[in-house]
């Protein structure tokens, strides 16, 4: 399988094991990430409408992925997520989202292959050393000794998460999934 064709049938879907039960109406934690950008970003002195999807790693072309990756329920599917929110960033931002970043354990330096390769109109961040994890106490997995996050996405008004998803399946559709949740939300308000 290629990192952006995926046929989701043959992936096993993750199950809610209720570790993200947590995180809505939680502030944003008092935490600084690098970004791709070279920038630094600290959570809690974000304001507006954010999205922050958090994903396990991004593979690249010119390594394997870790054994047995494909079948690690959710583990799969973080380049077409990447791409499904660089593809709807443009509506993102119609809908009102301000910020959008994309976060894993990767180191910075990581990342900034794939947000180059995978040509993203916003930043990822990297929380290669957990802070962020470690502040809301995010789901995670162990994979070959290195420890990621589990897929999740949050989306925050004024710097309290509003909204969690998770478990995210499949990842392509992420995008979508905020998309509808911020059009029934400005419904409501209306």
């Amino acid at each position: 399988m290629s990192l952006t064709e995926v046929d989701w049938s043959l992936i096993p879907a993750p199950a809610d094991d209720g570790k993200a039960a947590h995180l809505e109406g939680q502030p944003l934690p008092d935490v600084t990430l690098r970004a791709t950008t070279g920038s630094a970003v600290t959570l809690s002195d974000l304001r507006g409408l954010t999205v922050f999807y958090v994903y396990p790693m991004t593979g690249r072309p010119d390594r394997d992925l870790p054994d047995g990756w494909d079948q690690i329920p959710g583990a799969r599917g973080c380049t077409p997520q990447s791409c499904a929110f660089r593809d709807h960033f443009a509506e993102l931002q119609e809908w009102g989202v301000e910020g959008l970043y994309g976060i894993s354990t990767q180191s910075r330096d990581y990342q900034a292959e794939a947000a180059e390769r995978l040509h993203l109109p916003f930043p990822l961040l990297s929380d290669a050393d957990q802070a962020l994890g470690r502040a809301l106490d995010l789901p995670g997995i162990e994979v070959e000794g290195q420890y990621l996050h589990k897929r999740l996405t949050m989306i925050a008004k004024d710097g309290v998460i509003a909204k969690v998803f998770y478990p995210v399946f499949p990842p392509d559709q992420d995008a979508e999934n905020v998309i509808a949740w911020l059009r029934r939300d400005a419904e409501e308000r209306a």
